[in-house]
């Protein structure tokens, strides 16, 4: 099966291809949050490079959050329309799923808690057990890296972070006398290639936001205060 994943819940806009005989390839086309230039170029690219036309790939993996809210609208919009083009399959993987891929594809075993940078000082999160496979143990989440930090440092149990979040509140996770840092500041596409090769299709892919968007919380606080 040939398979493309799509990632742009992150400031990064990245993506991957693996094919039938093997072959995987990822390409960071962006770390500036310009997902809309840089995606539809990216994958042209990477696709010429894998020797593949957009009517060969038979599966399309798209991040679906918690992330950017402006980055998962155009990622899945993206995948849906290269997908009906193509005649290909949908799966939709989310950012704290694929951060808990790449960890255990790197080796990281036990708790491990996948951290997305959320903006407004907030984080999505989501622990999981990493053990013969990946296992969520919790439902994702938003909340202040000050909380999460404190909820582990209160519990005896040795745990890694990972993820943007984990990278720009270093701080608050290095506090974490039982923790380690595992980095990953991109949901590693080769992670949603392989993860999303284990899911059923699905028929549309739902944005997994967890808040509204920032546009509407500044809008709703311009006129609490106006």
């Amino acid at each position: 099966m040939n398979i493309l994943s799509i990632e742009t819940a992150t400031p990064a806009c990245a993506i991957g291809v693996s094919t039938s005989s093997g072959v995987e390839l990822a390409l960071i086309v962006d770390d500036e949050r310009h997902h809309t230039e840089a995606l539809t170029p990216g994958i042209r690219d990477l696709l010429y490079k894998a020797g593949l036309s957009a009517k060969a790939i038979d599966r399309v993996v798209v991040d679906r959050g918690p992330g950017l809210y402006t980055g998962l609208r155009v990622g899945i919009a993206t995948a849906v329309g290269f997908a009906l083009g193509a005649g290909a399959e949908l799966v939709g993987v989310t950012s704290l799923e694929v951060l808990a891929q790449g960890a255990f594809a790197a080796g990281v075993r036990g708790l491990l808690v996948s951290v997305v940078d959320a903006r407004r000082g907030e984080v999505f999160a989501q622990p999981f057990v990493l053990d013969a496979a990946v296992r969520a143990v919790d439902e994702p989440g938003v909340a202040v890296p000050q909380d999460v930090a404190r909820e582990w440092r209160a519990r005896d149990d040795a745990v890694t972070f990972t993820g943007d979040g984990v990278t720009r509140y270093a701080k608050e996770f290095l506090s974490v006398a039982h923790g380690a840092v595992f980095e990953q500041r991109v949901p590693a596409p080769v992670a949603a290639l392989r993860l999303g090769a284990l899911k059923s299709p699905e028929a549309a892919i739902v944005p997994l936001y967890l808040r509204e968007a920032d546009a509407v919380a500044n809008f709703s606080t311009r006129q609490r205060f106006a």
